[in-house]
């Protein structure tokens, strides 16, 4: 559960990211994640789409592969902030 949460959480960071200004950045505020079959092994993918961008706050959402097959799904909430 840990790394797909962490694939999820990554891959939602850097799809926001690569969104923002030069001045701004980003934090997960709020992450949940439903796991759907466990992972003994094979390669793991992390499909990530921003639902929503706004000013300050954005949802993603991320689909967690095994072999190409549907393992877990996540929503997120990150919060958009300037740099000082």
């Amino acid at each position: 559960g840990g790394v797909m949460y962490s694939m999820a959480d990554t891959g939602m960071g850097a799809a926001l990211y690569s969104l923002l200004e030069e001045d701004e950045l980003c934090a997960t505020v709020e992450i949940k994640i439903s796991y759907f079959k466990p992972v003994r092994h094979g390669i793991l993918t992390c499909d990530t789409k921003v639902i929503h961008k706004g000013k300050r706050i954005s949802t993603l959402e991320s689909e967690i592969m095994n072999n190409e097959n549907l393992v877990g799904k996540a929503i997120g909430t990150f919060s958009i902030f300037k740099l000082k």
